[in-house]
């Protein structure tokens, strides 16, 4: 855990929460659909498939393919000592797609359908984010 995270955190809100509690334990928390078993993210009252109500969060696999990525080179306020950087879409093995970075891949190894699993960054004490690894296993 860094004590110098300088980065923009995001706040969790009603409709978040239970995904962020989630990456602070380590797991990576979807939304899902108790009628159809469609899974969603980023979480949403209806159901987009059946347009239930009915939802629980659920723990998710963490694996997940590259769909799409980039690598940044600008240096935006919060990141000036970072960089480049992979941001990256994940395909979730779920079905949904998650925006995320992809850690640990040097440029010329990054490609898109690479299997990837969730990776758990703890930034603050307070925060977890997200980001995504090779799988290699």
């Amino acid at each position: 855990m860094s004590d110098t995270y300088t980065r923009p955190i995001p706040q969790a809100d009603e409709e978040s929460r239970e995904f962020y509690d989630g990456a602070r334990r380590h797991e990576l928390m979807l939304m899902r659909c108790k009628d159809c078993r469609a899974w969603r993210l980023p979480s949403r009252p209806r159901c987009p498939d059946c347009w239930s109500t009915d939802t629980a969060w659920e723990k998710a696999s963490g694996r997940g393919t590259l769909y799409s990525f980039g690598v940044m080179h600008q240096k935006f306020p919060g990141f000036s000592e970072d960089g480049p950087y992979h941001y990256a879409i994940v395909e979730l093995e779920e079905g949904p797609r998650i925006v995320s970075n992809v850690v640990g891949v040097p440029d010329d190894e990054i490609r898109v359908d690479m299997p990837l699993v969730a990776y758990f960054d703890d930034v603050s004490d307070d925060t977890t984010l997200v980001r995504f690894m090779s799988d290699k296993s």
